[in-house]
């Protein structure tokens, strides 16, 4: 841990690992958006993508945050993968969390507060049990939908989902859908800054 001072302003340079397993990229972006708002609070980060990048050690990191991009069948396997294998390490270091779902912001337009809190439960509060850690700082963002990245399978499930995003209002651009708030990544990025450092 560093201490840096900028201005007359001391404040605690926490070493940042942002590890995130993505299926279509949205994952990969967020993740990338956390990293620079972290950069700018002042931290030292590294942002790794799980499927590209082998993380032997994660003893040097002080904040540790997990992305993961969410599909039908759950979790990535890398993110996961990351979990289980320095699970006993990471109930040990400041740990935040945080989930892509295309899904979420039409919950939100369509006012389904149960699906929301079923989100909630099911992709972070359960799968974060099962290592037992206790994150400083958990969210759901949107993600985006790009059939021309998917198998025909997904992107046969893709149509009707985009049907359903253009019932609510949500326009595409270029044939993507990006359900993505960056105000709002940005926000939870900062309020993170905070909890990090108390």
């Amino acid at each position: 841990m560093d201490v840096s001072n900028d201005h007359q302003v001391w404040y605690l340079k926490l070493k940042t690992l942002i590890v995130y397993g993505t299926r279509y990229g949205a994952t990969a972006g967020t993740s990338e958006e956390i990293g620079k708002v972290l950069r700018e609070e002042g931290f030292e980060v590294k942002v790794v993508d799980a499927k590209k990048d082998k993380i032997r050690d994660i003893k040097e990191y002080e904040l540790i945050i997990i992305g993961n991009g969410m599909k039908f069948t759950g979790w990535t396997s890398e993110a996961k993968g990351f979990l289980r294998r320095f699970a006993k390490e990471l109930a040990s270091k400041k740990v935040a969390v945080f989930v892509s779902s295309a899904a979420q912001l039409l919950h939100e337009h369509k006012g389904e507060q149960e699906k929301l809190e079923e989100a909630w439960t099911k992709y972070l509060v359960e799968e974060i049990t099962k290592y037992e850690l206790n994150p400083i700082a958990m969210a759901i963002f949107g993600g985006w939908v790009n059939p021309e990245n998917m198998g025909w399978l997904d992107k046969r499930m893709a149509k009707f989902f985009i049907e359903e995003l253009e019932a609510v209002g949500i326009k595409g651009e270029n044939g993507i859908y990006d359900t993505r708030d960056w105000d709002a990544i940005r926000k939870w990025a900062k309020e993170l800054a905070q909890k990090a450092r108390a």
